[in-house]
């Protein structure tokens, strides 16, 4: 795209205002043409109040001439507001966000509303609907110069740009920012080259670039503005899965060391399990066999649900690493997780003949000292440990396996640092949090990817509760039923990062109370991340043979922790966890055959934590979960080191509802690699520079996952 120049030669734009759209991220007018729309108000398909219909969806445009805040009784508030367009008026409820709503609409805002009309009575009404704030009693939609408001905002289809607080408050609504693209268009031109080549363009049915951005702005149609929007999200995808395509081809000529030998102690781990694997884990384990012995390196990521049995199939691949003479390292995010693994793999591996070592940042120094001897020396087969692994001192042997637990719980650096000990090692990535197809296509597109989707049998259904507050009585009284039926439960309070120090201690007060006041003739213990190694596991192994009847902890035990005589989970101020370590935390009962309860105790319910304890009450499925989770926080951005906000380069595709032009996307770009893997053909010049330029930069990381 040409004009890179400057936005203070667009009539308008001051060294103020450019600074501003600078913090958003527009330094030029070629970022103003990429600044696309985040909604549009299409007003030939306004209503008038009066003609709304029962049960219809619609938009209508009025002024708002009341507002209020009102309590349902049962800690359930609600914030109302009232809008008039001058034919009648229609009623609006929103019982989630109250908060921001009621900051957001004030008496004399005119308003665009979305959303199911409902009558109560004779009167119309929406709850929830969408929103969007067209003037703000008369000062956002005020022309800036003569005529330029009425050219365009009074349009059919006028277009709703995303406004930050910054943006507000110097003055650059919604309205201010269409005048600005408005002059851009008009001055400047864009003078927008087709990358993409003709045939591409015909087999997607893809609108001309150049045109896209003119309707992306300025649509003439809803028809149009749907082309458009489809050419530019087809365009980001493609690019996107581009890189993945490369990147795979890439990878095939990649050598690693090659697996030969099934051997003697591949043998006896599956001679010496105590029960029938289920065949989604068996599935598992022959893709990991082929990939080891395919002599190219291994880049899986294996995922399934809590409990699914995704340990036992790394297991298998790290029992062939040592068949085969090389080491394992098994990287898990927290010391108990690594401690638990590192029990769970001596109990099952050193009868084998196998040798296993945990190494943490707490451990001795001369112990230390030998251990990484050892590990340097070829003694140590498999090293479980945390992020000490990855620590300069320690170095392998033959690292031939590398293996990382709740990968999304590490760094992307941290990551790297642990593949980087070895010259190409095959990599398995695990996480217990099942990811959307379109998003593990979206940020693992170059990496095969194994489901675990069955759990083992003798699995029994865990029913979840919200619990307020005020009814832990008769919660606590679940509780001395389940434990006089020979079961146990765990309690578990909220520990974050930001008042770790508060909340350790609330945990530690609370856990006082219940031993002394609540449950003096039971037998309680503690854990937290406080504790040395050593007083963790001996609270965990004193709870695993039942000499504990209560279990009270932090974030702790949220993984590994197996205890299948547990049937109650109590979490506390549920309403301050995410919706995935709510799961985990729930994955710690029902592990075994009596009934288990999940309870989910809350004092109070604000922004979207309703939607979170909702659907967690309403299922178990994790992946159900994580698409409302997806829903909730966004992607975050597993292409560069950030992780949280929107997927990197993906300015207008939704990777949650466009999967079908994803797959479309990604089957165009396989197919492209597949016959050029170089881009050297002339036919995709423009292409192959467009991408380079544009594209390969931000992707620089996606190799670590």
């Amino acid at each position: 795209m040409a004009p890179f120049s400057s936005l203070q030669g667009i009539k308008g734009v001051g060294p103020k205002r450019a600074a501003i759209l600078a913090e958003a991220g527009i330094r030029s007018i070629a970022d103003l043409y990429d600044y696309f729309p985040r909604r549009y108000l299409d007003r030939t398909r306004i209503k008038k109040i009066r003609s709304l219909v029962d049960g219809e969806t619609v938009t209508v445009v009025g002024t708002v001439t009341e507002t209020r805040l009102e309590n349902g009784g049962r800690g359930r508030s609600r914030f109302k507001a009232q809008v008039g367009d001058g034919s009648g008026m229609l009623d609006l409820t929103w019982f989630r966000g109250i908060h921001y709503f009621s900051k957001s609409i004030a008496v004399g805002d005119t308003v665009a509303v979305h959303g199911k009309v409902a009558f109560f009575g004779h009167r119309p009404g929406m709850q929830h609907p969408d929103f969007d704030r067209l003037d703000r009693r008369g000062q956002e939609g005020r022309q800036e110069g003569p005529g330029d408001d009425e050219l365009y905002n009074t349009g059919a289809i006028i277009p709703i740009y995303p406004t930050s607080e910054v943006m507000k408050q110097g003055g650059l609504n919604s309205a201010a920012i269409r005048t600005i693209v408005h002059r851009a268009f008009r001055d400047h031109p864009p003078r927008i080259t087709e990358h993409l080549g003709a045939g591409m363009m015909a087999a997607g049915g893809l609108m001309p670039i150049d045109e896209a951005y003119r309707q992306i702005h300025f649509p003439s149609s809803s028809e149009e503005l749907d082309r458009a929007r489809y050419r530019m999200k087809w365009s980001e995808l493609f690019f996107s899965q581009l890189f993945f395509a490369l990147r795979r081809t890439g990878e095939r000529h990649k050598a690693s060391a090659r697996f030969d030998h099934s051997g003697r102690m591949t043998a006896s781990l599956h001679e010496r399990l105590p029960f029938q694997m289920t065949g989604a884990q068996k599935q598992a384990v022959r893709e990991l066999y082929r990939d080891l012995r395919s002599g190219r390196q291994m880049n899986r990521l294996l995922q399934g649900d809590v409990g699914s049995g995704k340990t036992l199939v790394a297991q298998f691949a790290m029992t062939l690493a040592a068949d085969n003479g090389l080491q394992s390292a098994f990287m898990a995010p927290t010391e108990i997780l690594a401690f638990q693994h590192a029990l769970t793999m001596k109990q099952s591996l050193e009868p084998l003949g196998l040798k296993v070592a945990l190494l943490t940042g707490k451990k001795a120094k001369k112990a230390r000292q030998e251990l990484l001897a050892s590990i340097g020396s070829g003694e140590i087969d498999i090293v479980v440990g945390t992020h000490a692994i990855i620590e300069e001192e320690v170095q392998f042997h033959k690292l031939g396996l590398v293996v990382i637990d709740e990968q999304h719980r590490f760094g992307v650096m941290q990551r790297k640092a642990l593949q980087d000990k070895a010259d190409n090692p095959h990599v398995l990535l695990m996480t217990a949090t099942p990811i959307p197809r379109t998003l593990t296509m979206g940020a693992y597109g170059d990496l095969d990817v194994t489901v675990i989707a069955e759990m083992p049998p003798g699995r029994t259904p865990i029913k979840t509760r919200l619990c307020r507050e005020e009814e832990k009585e008769t919660l606590y009284k679940v509780l001395r039923v389940e434990i006089a039926q020979g079961r146990q439960a765990y309690i578990v309070y909220p520990l974050v990062e930001e008042s770790e120090k508060i909340d350790l201690k609330a945990a530690t007060e609370s856990f006082q109370q219940l031993k002394s006041e609540v449950f003096p003739d039971l037998r309680l213990g503690l854990i937290h991340g406080q504790l040395s190694p050593v007083e963790k596991e001996s609270a965990m192994e004193a709870f695993r043979r039942g000499e504990l009847d209560i279990l009270v902890g932090t974030t702790v035990i949220e993984v590994g922790v197996d205890v299948p005589n547990a049937t109650v989970m109590v979490i506390e101020h549920a309403e301050r966890f995410g919706i995935s370590q709510l799961h985990q935390l729930r994955g710690r009962v029902g592990r075994g055959e009596h009934r288990s309860s999940c309870f989910l105790v809350y004092s109070k319910l604000a922004g979207d934590a309703e939607e979170r304890l909702r659907a967690l009450e309403s299922t178990t499925d994790g992946f159900r979960l994580s698409e409302i989770d997806l829903q909730l926080r966004g992607a975050g951005n597993m292409l560069g080191r950030e992780q949280s906000g929107a997927i990197s380069g993906l300015r207008i595709a939704d990777i949650l509802t466009d999967g079908e032009i994803m797959r479309s996307a990604r089957a165009a770009a396989f197919e492209l690699v597949r016959t050029d893997e170089t881009l050297d053909h002339p036919d995709h010049a423009r292409l192959r520079d467009y991408y380079w330029n544009n594209f390969r930069n931000r992707v620089t990381l996606a190799d670590i996952g």
